[in-house]
């Protein structure tokens, strides 16, 4: 009886090692499953979720699927955004189901990103592997494959299904995460007409929350249709930090989640946009040797044709310190909640031994997973763009506030375009009903 049971458990123990294997030092754990398949009944329609709401629960578990994306640069693998708890890994398996409703359930293999900040919850990517993926149209996570071809699941689209050569977009910018009650109208609406002037046709945000008076712009942009707005409801699904340190900022994820954005929009513009900028909503990517992004880029890609991911120094201009003449505090912005960038052409000096976080141009092709400062895991490698040749002008609250006016450096970059910008704020402005329009 005991040499039965010894036996019966050494079985169990060799199931369960064919099943799961965990490579956590990796921050890979690959699920192995047989494949199998299922054909829905007729007539029946996958249950997708709303366009509206970007984060999907995977049921009976602490993960979320966000988007899937065909990778044809990995032999045409599905890859499923995804948010998955550090904590809590188990078994996961893909669902995959062609246009005839022909599902194949398989093994998966996690890939939660190496930049977590020690949050619970981290931005990684669910990487499906199986039979005739060419012809899958939607896709599941699942923690049981019974539930292979179970309508009630929420299926998502796949999408990049065909590898494109051309793009609609030259340059898309980025904007990670928009929460809280940021309502900061006159400096946004400055930006977004600089980028313009810089050569940017789109602009994407990942939108949980602002206040009233930049959603009124927001739907300007909108219309306008520069702007596309992406939901982004992670506050009803976490505790979202509302920072990167962990031990100032508690939550479940890091920062609104803003890894997982950065890496959906990559992948979501994969064949929209030729470059793709990734910085944050009060940042401008700031050429200083060319008149535009497009002049810049095409210089960069000539003289490192192989690489993917351009890195561009940050650097401050404080809020707090004002051009002396005034002549750009305009009576017609006094109010207009938000700061006037014109006003503030201070920089704050580099500091010796202590590195500028860069934010990135990047050609999406060439990436497979970012982090904010830097790209994880790329296909070309990245080089440093020369602070000469381009940077950030980040016009906010100082970091070096001891500093007075006299130890900062004057920097007017954003003045050479002091005419055509004043005009088309101004234009905005009055569009989007905060100025009056002349009669």
């Amino acid at each position: 009886m005991e040499k039965g049971k010894v036996l019966l458990s050494l079985l169990i123990v060799n199931i369960i090692g064919i099943l799961v294997l965990v490579h956590m030092n990796s921050h890979t754990y690959y699920i192995q499953a047989p494949e199998t398949i299922k054909a829905l009944p007729p007539n029946n329609k996958f249950k997708i979720p709303e366009a509206s709401f970007l984060i999907t629960p995977i049921k009976d578990s602490k993960h979320f699927m966000v988007s899937a994306f065909i990778d044809h640069r990995l032999d045409g693998v599905i890859r499923v955004i995804s948010i998955i708890n550090r904590n809590s890994l188990q078994p996961l398996y893909c669902v995959y189901c062609s246009a005839e409703q022909v599902c194949r359930t398989v093994h998966t293999e996690v890939q939660i990103h190496s930049d977590h900040f020690s949050f619970p919850y981290g931005a990684s990517d669910v990487i499906c592997k199986g039979k005739h993926i060419q012809n899958a149209t939607h896709v599941i996570i699942t923690t049981d494959k019974k539930d292979s071809a179970d309508l009630k699941i929420e299926y998502l689209p796949i999408k990049n299904k065909a590898v494109q050569e051309t793009f609609k977009f030259n340059f898309t910018v980025c904007i990670s995460n928009l929460f809280g009650d940021y309502n900061n109208v006159l400096q946004f609406a400055q930006t977004m007409e600089m980028y313009k002037l810089l050569g940017v046709q789109h602009v994407v945000i990942y939108k949980t929350g602002c206040g009233p008076d930049l959603e009124k712009l927001l739907k300007h942009y909108e219309t306008e249709g520069i702007l596309e707005i992406v939901p982004w409801p992670i506050d009803h699904f976490l505790n979202p930090a509302s920072g990167w340190n962990i031990k100032h900022h508690k939550g479940d994820i890091q920062y609104y989640g803003q890894l997982v954005t950065l890496n959906e929009c990559i992948y979501r513009h994969m064949y929209q946009s030729k470059y793709v900028l990734l910085n944050d909503i009060d940042e401008i990517i700031m050429p200083y040797k060319h008149t535009s992004l497009p002049s810049l880029m095409e210089d960069l890609q000539s003289a490192h044709p192989s690489i993917g991911v351009f890195l561009i120094e940050n650097h401050i201009f404080p809020k707090t310190q004002f051009e002396e003449s005034g002549k750009f505090k305009r009576g017609e912005w006094n109010n207009i909640p938000g700061v006037n960038i014109m006003e503030h052409i201070y920089r704050e000096p580099s500091r010796k031994n202590i590195y500028n976080p860069t934010k990135m141009i990047v050609n999406p092709r060439k990436v497979e997973q970012t982090s904010v400062h830097s790209s994880l895991k790329n296909f070309g490698g990245s080089f440093h763009v020369p602070f000469n040749v381009c940077r950030i002008v980040h016009v906010r609250v100082p970091l070096q506030g001891h500093l007075t006016k006299e130890q900062l450096f004057v920097d007017k970059r954003v003045w050479d375009f002091e005419q055509e910008l004043i005009q088309i704020v101004d234009q905005t402005l009055k569009l989007s009903g905060f100025l009056k329009a002349s009669i």
